[in-house]
């Protein structure tokens, strides 16, 4: 039998353990639209995995928004835009108080 390999050596990218601020927008199982505030936990160019009190079934395509940091006028206008990716829920772990959702981002993030 051939031996499996794990999840970090399947990964294309390596993650970054570095708390992210996001707004992710999707549609609900009743078909509404929601807006909420989460955090990545960490992240790298093809994914991340997000902490949300709302859940988010797996296989569900969201939009992800990087808000840009606060920077003074001079180097903001030069570095800082907001990031807005494609994403699609690829694992879920449910919690009483929160969700741990990991994301697959439909391109890879790139230093455009």
């Amino acid at each position: 039998m051939p031996e499996t390999s794990s999840a970090a050596e399947r990964r294309r990218w390596q993650r970054l353990p570095v708390p992210v601020p996001m707004f992710i927008r999707g549609v609900d199982e009743q078909g509404k639209g929601f807006l909420e505030f989460s955090t990545a936990i960490n992240i790298s160019a093809g994914g991340a995995l997000l902490v949300t009190r709302r859940y988010l079934p797996s296989a569900s395509k969201i939009s992800v928004e990087i808000p840009p940091p606060a920077l003074p006028k001079q180097i903001s206008a030069q570095t800082s835009k907001t990031r807005n990716l494609k994403a699609r829920v690829i694992s879920v772990t449910v919690s009483d108080r929160y969700h741990l959702c990991g994301l697959a981002f439909s391109r890879p993030l790139t230093l455009q």
